[in-house]
């Protein structure tokens, strides 16, 4: 494991020096504050070795006897409109007389090659290109600045880090401290501590994105390494990434709208739509870039938002939402599954209802929603009113409270639907008004609610489709299909079929006669399209 150290060194031993270690995974594993050269040695000895590199904010090489070194010019030239522009080095101050750097005598002492594995950073130039600020964060004490402002800038300069590097108990502690300072000095010692972790990930970063990375200076008279301005930024690279294989996703959607809807169809689950659609890049882009207490919802962008790629199943009522969700689970790697409607019911509230899966489909996220049309309507319009649109603030609480109503009302309907579809199991059909020989769709609909009584509904148009199988096998009655299925063994069936999920009543049918007709109904005119299918169910019921 290579260790990245980082160390916010002071210009002499009077002062407090920060130091770091990070490990591969940019978790944050030693933190504090020491003053001597002997104490950053004990600190940091169990981290040295070969497969260590260190950030040192301070110079290591300074051969120019007045004003600034070339590596801080330059860096000064990129960087000085964000404020950020470097102090002065030069061989006539004091801490560097003769060309003597405490920085140069820590490297050795520490073991590590200066410009190799000693590297010199700048965390107000990295802090700039790393998380996109306008300016530099005002934490440093001068004048002019108080108390409370110093705590406010160096909390922002927590929030950030901590979106890049994974933290611990200790930098908790640090984050304390800093909340309940009373004098300025107090936050000097954790200020340095933080420089340290930010001189920490900058020789991180660098390993990781050496194409990242700018350079300034050379060898001879000295090398300042950090993050390039305008080329990391997070949100940035990853709204252009998007975009440049958005097609490629366009593609991914439509195809996973296939995939779920051959699952639905082959089970006859009974569904309205599926629809479904790669997220647009200015949608991305906004959804990217949110932010909440200054901190980005979405630190790696192209990882953590979910909904790149969306599905959206709508059904009738509620038990198809959950007939649903349980035969995807069993197609497909669910990743995540939240019912979003016991949630908000669990807090005693009525409002948003979906359920939202999170599946892997070819390598890639979905994220699949499953609602009634009920909850559906009522997602649609309160989104729309309340993100699209303008609430007044004086009507705000109004339009809570009416929403919260429709919700509930709305909930109401769908368990009344759900309880007039139950009420039709086992109903009487109504006699046929037409010449229509074949069994009319509301009569086999009602007919096979009651001949699979445990078994959901399907599509109404699966039922006009199996009505023309049945025909094109002479059953033109109810009597004459329930004389069929009496010579149907239905538990040989379910033994052999082995299904992964409820099938519902149309597939339920479908496997009753593929059983009792055999290669008759393979070779059905209306089944041409799926005879491969069939005829490897029939190789399973006739083993």
């Amino acid at each position: 494991m290579t260790a990245y150290l980082g160390i916010d060194l002071a210009w002499g031993e009077r002062q407090p020096t920060g130091l770091a270690v990070l490990d591969d995974d940019a978790r944050l594993v030693h933190v504090s504050a020491v003053r001597t050269d002997e104490q950053i040695l004990a600190a940091l000895e169990p981290w040295l070795g070969p497969d260590c590199v260190a950030g040192i904010d301070a110079p290591l090489v300074v051969t120019n006897p007045t004003g600034s070194r070339p590596a801080e010019r330059a860096l000064s030239k990129d960087f000085r409109r964000y404020e950020a522009g470097t102090h002065p080095s030069n061989t006539g101050k004091p801490e560097f007389r003769d060309g003597l750097t405490r920085g140069a005598r820590v490297c050795a002492l520490l073991g590590l090659e200066v410009h190799r594995t000693g590297i010199e950073v700048y965390p107000h130039a990295a802090t700039v290109a790393l998380f996109g600020l306008d300016k530099t964060l005002k934490y440093k004490a001068k004048p002019g600045r108080d108390l409370e402002s110093l705590r406010g800038e160096l909390l922002r300069l927590f929030d950030l880090v901590e979106t890049v590097v994974s933290v611990d108990e200790a930098w908790a502690g640090l984050r304390s401290d800093v909340m309940a300072a009373t004098r300025k000095s107090q936050l000097r010692v954790v200020e340095d501590q933080v420089d340290a972790v930010v001189c920490a990930y900058v020789v991180w970063f660098a390993a990781r994105h050496p194409d990242r990375v700018t350079t300034y200076g050379d060898d001879e008279t000295g090398l300042i390494v950090t993050p390039s301005l305008g080329r990391h930024d997070p949100v940035r690279a990853a709204v252009q990434a998007y975009a440049e294989r958005h097609d490629e996703l366009v593609g991914a959607a439509e195809a996973a709208v296939a995939l779920v809807r051959d699952i639905l169809d082959e089970a006859g689950v009974n569904y309205l739509t599926v629809e479904g659609r790669a997220k647009a890049v200015a949608s991305f882009a906004e959804k990217a870039a949110r932010t909440e207490g200054g901190r980005p919802l979405y630190p790696d962008p192209l990882r953590d938002i979910g909904d790149q790629l969306g599905l959206r199943v709508l059904t009738y009522v509620r038990d198809d939402v959950e007939a649903v969700a349980a035969l995807l689970a069993t197609q497909l790697t669910v990743l995540d599954d939240r019912d979003l409607g016991e949630i908000t019911a669990s807090q005693g509230r009525f409002g948003y209802a979906s359920r939202h899966l999170q599946v892997e489909v070819d390598g890639r996220v979905v994220q699949v929603q499953l609602r009634t049309v009920l909850q559906h309507a009522w997602a649609e319009f309160e989104h729309d009113i309340r993100y699209k649109g303008t609430v007044p603030p004086e009507h705000a609480s109004e339009f809570d409270r009416r929403f919260t109503l429709a919700a509930g009302l709305l909930e109401l309907a769908d368990q009344e639907f759900a309880a007039i579809r139950e009420r039709l199991r086992g109903s009487t059909p109504a006699e046929r008004a037409d010449d229509d020989p074949r069994i009319a769709p509301s009569e086999l609909a009602a007919f096979l609610a009651g001949q699979y009584a445990d078994a959901g509904w399907s599509r109404t148009d699966h039922y006009a489709w199996i009505s023309g199988l049945l025909l094109e096998l002479g059953i033109t009655t109810l009597v004459e299909l329930a004389d069929v299925l009496r010579g149907v063994d239905e538990d040989t069936i379910h033994e052999r079929m082995a299904y992964r999920y409820p099938p519902a009543a149309v597939r339920r049918l479908d496997d009753a006669l593929l059983a009792s007709f055999g290669p008759a109904y393979v070779d059905l005119h209306a089944n041409a399209h799926r005879r491969q299918l069939l005829e490897t169910r029939l190789e399973r019921l006739s083993v």
